[in-house]
Order: C-alpha cells, then structure tokens, then sequence
C-alpha cells in the first residue's frame, strides 16, 4: 500500500505521541522532499524527529509542474501542493492530508484523502489504541488541530464513544 502525507498530519501525530499508528496501518509513509524540508526545519525536536524514522520515506517529484500550478492556482502551500503531486505521480492507495482546501483539491484530482481523524478511527477498529476521544482531545489541547464540535461528535458516534 503506498502512502503519502503532508506535513500537518505527521507533525500533528508526533506532538501528540501517535506516529505509531501510521507505521502499524501502514508500515511505509513516503513525503516529497519538500515536506520533509518543513519537518527538518521545525524548532520543535519531536518534529524533526520524524525524518530519523526508517518507515518514513523521502521522495523527490518527477516533475514539480503540477505542485507549482497548485501553489500558484489554488493557493495551497508547498507541503500540500507536492504531496498532492506525489501522491498522483504515486497512485498512491491514501494521501494523509488534513487541510480543507488540500483535501478538496486531491479530490478533485481522484485521489483517495485520509486524515489524523481517519487514522484514529481505522486505529480504534484495529484496536491499536483503545479509545479515540483521548486522542483528539489531545490534538486539539496540545496541537492546536481544530475539529468543528460537529465533526468532533460524528467521530465519536462512528466509533460508538458518544
């Protein structure tokens, strides 16, 4: 299975101790260079961190003419806009990316989406932590992730902890 992500999704986990989940669903995560430049220049070691993982794997784009439209187009970030690209060029089964105006471009473009609150879901279904609710409480208080209360509760009822 071939993964892409963004830098958020993986810098969002970390903060909160949770990267494991994308190695155990996983096994194999691949970010483009530029993602992986973002995570190096973090000022927060358990961000930067992230890049001595083995399972984390950086890959350069055949060609950045796609991620340059969608920086200068659509207005996405670098991060964004080249996992996008990668995750096309990939074919890859999943792009982990959070952001609204990301995500809504990669689907646009057919590629399949999966976010942090995608990951803990599928992590609860394999028992891989046992509740999900401990978890987004942190990523919000601790990550600054924002999940409008809506969005919050439906995840709740999904994985029966309403």
């Amino acid at each position: 299975m071939i993964v892409v992500s963004d830098t958020s999704a993986l810098s969002n986990l970390a903060i909160v101790h949770q990267l494991r989940l994308l190695s155990a669903i996983y096994q194999t995560v691949i970010i483009p260079d530029v993602v992986a430049s973002e995570l190096a220049a973090s000022n927060n070691p358990t961000i930067s961190a992230i890049l001595q993982l083995d399972w984390i794997l950086t890959q350069s784009l055949t060609t950045s003419e796609l991620a340059d439209q969608l920086q200068q187009e659509r207005g996405l970030d670098a991060g964004e806009a080249n996992a996008i690209a990668l995750a096309l060029e990939l074919r890859a089964d999943d792009l982990l990316i959070d952001e609204r105006l990301g995500r809504r471009e990669a689907v646009r473009l057919g590629i399949p989406i999966i976010g942090i609150l995608g990951i803990l879901l599928v992590a609860k279904q394999r028992n891989l932590i046992p509740q999900v609710q401990p978890v987004m409480n942190s990523l919000i208080d601790q990550a600054g992730f924002r999940v409008s209360p809506g969005l919050y509760q439906r995840v709740l009822t999904l994985c029966q902890e309403d």
